[in-house]
């Protein structure tokens, strides 16, 4: 059973950077489509980003586009969300998830395997 992890978390003033890892154990990631989202109390889980298995550039929303990147290391079987520049509006919980669907997609409902979650919050 495929288990993901995040960390790289914490508090960080605005403008500054953070780089959150997404490692699996269980199974690999190599196949998978991997996707990470954020969510805020009160509000719905929102997708960032995703990085698919075929060779399509990865997916960004709008609001993060510019400032964040998604990269991944099949060897360390981890996912990374490299965020740079950030605002009081990236403050949120950060999750990962994966699929094992082979297109890209920032739709939560559609990724089976998620990891607990790693706090982002953003100081102005």
């Amino acid at each position: 059973q495929l288990q993901l992890v995040e960390s790289g978390g914490g508090l960080v003033q605005t403008g500054g950077s953070l780089r959150l890892s997404c490692t699996a154990s269980g199974d690999t990631l190599a196949y998978k489509t991997i996707g990470w989202f954020r969510q805020v109390p009160g509000k719905e889980r929102e997708g960032v980003s995703c990085i698919a298995t075929r060779d399509e550039a990865p997916y960004y929303a709008d609001s993060v586009e510019g400032r964040f990147t998604i990269s991944r290391d099949n060897a360390k079987n981890t996912v990374y969300l490299q965020m740079d520049s950030l605002n009081a509006e990236d403050t949120a919980v950060y999750y990962c998830a994966a699929t094992d669907r082979g297109v890209g997609t920032m739709s939560w409902w559609k990724y089976e395997y998620w990891g607990q979650g790693t706090q982002v919050t953003v100081s102005s």
